[in-house]
């Protein structure tokens, strides 16, 4: 079998103009020609993520700003809001970095919600909280403004928001939030091969890293800082990487911000028919679905029709198409379509099509 396209949560598939442009020569990360280059992303990211701040460039995935954030900014105790299995595991990786913390944990599949956040918050423990503001493992979007709101009222208390699989496909304004810590991979709304990372920082958040005395080197917050002000990072940074953001970032804003985010609000509303008109039901709670997956419940919660998952994903796949079968506790009883990234109505039309024609064969 030749190519088979990425459908899955990420990584997503990834275009030929853009591995064109990772492909460019190599250049000296410490010249000018990195430099300029850095130095013209720069504002197209601000704008992207709503942020006057300098925002970085980590060659890592995105769990290394992660625990970064966790080394940065906490010294009293950090509560983790756990409902899926990637943000179930930042209490572990705080737990790693030897900080004391609590989850915050709901059901796979409900939401975090403001109310519960302030409870916890109100009782003065927690000098940081960490969210995930979409849960690929179960295709749920959590209400970001509303707990980010909760800033204005525990303003010594760090925000920091993952928005792996959501950057660049919902709006998304770190001034407005009133947050302290935003990142994201590029693996997957970006739709970039995976191995960078970009996030930015509160003034409070560089403040509060100041005085960390065991936050290390490579996630030191502030030599992100101190590079970024003269347009380069503290280590060699993956400069193929930085090449074929420059080039996606030139495509994002070509097509606009806010049709970039209609088109995925339209991709993603054609997969939820498809499942509605075959019968099936989706896991997270009505009213916190993605917009850039979707999570199809198969027998992980009552309602909606049951298939053999196993054997649909291999009827996909046949047909040079791979989805997620599910992932953690849920694998099998769910499973994922994506439609983050370059596709379009028409790509995801030519996905149905495969779907239906996977169905027919069940």
């Amino acid at each position: 079998m030749g190519h088979v396209k990425l459908h899955i949560p990420g990584p997503v598939e990834v275009s030929d103009k853009t591995f064109e442009a990772f492909c460019r020569p190599m250049i000296g990360h410490r010249g000018q020609g990195f430099k300029d280059l850095y130095a013209r992303i720069q504002p197209q990211l601000q704008t992207l993520l709503g942020t006057r701040q300098l925002v970085y460039l980590s060659t890592s995935s995105a769990w290394g700003v992660m625990e970064a954030a966790i080394r940065n900014l906490v010294s009293k105790k950090v509560l983790n809001c756990m409902c899926g299995a990637f943000s179930d595991k930042w209490l572990d990786v705080s737990k790693r970095c030897g900080k004391a913390a609590d989850g915050l944990q709901v059901a796979w599949g409900s939401p975090i919600l403001a109310a519960e956040v302030d409870r916890r918050l109100a009782t003065g423990e927690y000098d940081a909280l960490t969210l995930i503001h979409n849960e690929t493992s179960c295709g749920l979007m959590n209400p970001l403004e509303e707990i980010a709101a909760l800033k204005a009222k525990y303003p010594d208390v760090l925000f920091v928001v993952d928005t792996v699989s959501s950057l660049s496909a919902v709006p998304m304004n770190f001034e407005t939030l009133g947050i302290d810590v935003l990142l994201a991979g590029v693996q997957k709304a970006f739709a970039l091969p995976p191995g960078l990372s970009i996030f930015t920082c509160s003034p409070a958040a560089l403040a509060k890293a100041g005085a960390a005395g065991d936050r290390g080197y490579y996630f030191d917050f502030l030599e992100f800082q101190k590079n970024a002000e003269q347009h380069m990072t503290p280590s060699t940074p993956s400069v193929s990487h930085v090449y074929a953001l420059s080039a996606k970032l030139d495509d994002i804003f070509a097509e606009g911000l806010e049709g970039r985010y209609a088109r995925h609000r339209r991709t993603n509303q054609m997969l939820r028919d498809w499942a509605a008109g075959h019968g099936f039901t989706l896991f997270p709670e009505k009213g916190y679905e993605s917009m850039t997956l979707v999570c199809v419940n198969n027998g992980a919660k009552p309602g909606g029709r049951v298939i053999d998952v196993a054997k649909f994903q291999k009827l996909v796949k046949d047909q040079g198409i791979l989805i997620d079968g599910g992932y953690g506790k849920i694998k099998g009883t769910t499973f994922r379509i994506s439609n983050m990234g370059d596709e379009t109505p028409e790509s995801i039309q030519a996905l149905i099509d495969v779907l239906n024609g996977a169905l027919a064969k069940l």
